[in-house]
């Protein structure tokens, strides 16, 4: 079951898991964190965005980014998420991958991943699952995991 990963994530972190046997236990094998994804979103600014005139008239409306800094901030993280997964498939520590986690979260987790590691995708569970304890956890997973890509 070696290379078996399974991560758990949202927005301020993810778990890394490791099938260690069909029909058996997850190991954990680290944690990623990224605590910005828990701050409000005025927290992680410190001005309102400007404002702007109209060019044809009187009114004046709020300038803002195309995303929002707490969006930004989750970009930041499912790159950093998957860029590890990545790397670990690069040295062959993985060789299948699952993933639990939120819409927005698996959606760009699946846009950051290479398209050699997004090969190796053997499921997704969008459920936010990321406070469960590993035993919590399996009660979701495929069973066995010899289901999970061979």
């Amino acid at each position: 079951m070696k290379g078996k990963w399974i991560v758990v994530a949202d927005s301020s972190r993810a778990r890394v898991f490791q099938a260690e046997a069909v029909n058996g236990e997850l190991h954990e094998l680290e944690t990623l964190a990224h605590p910005e994804g828990r701050l409000h979103e005025q927290e992680l600014t410190s001005d309102l965005p400007g404002r702007s005139f109209e060019s044809g008239g009187q009114g004046r409306h709020d300038m803002e980014t195309e995303n929002s800094p707490k969006h930004q901030q989750l970009i930041h993280f499912c790159k950093f998420v998957a860029s590890r997964l990545n790397d670990a498939r690069k040295s062959g520590a993985l060789n299948s991958l699952y993933i639990v986690a939120p819409a927005e979260v698996m959606g760009l987790l699946r846009d950051h991943l290479d398209k050699n590691t997004k090969a190796l995708l053997a499921g997704e569970l969008t459920k936010n699952y990321s406070t469960l304890t590993p035993q919590e956890l399996l009660k979701h997973l495929p069973r066995p995991f010899s289901t999970i890509a061979q």
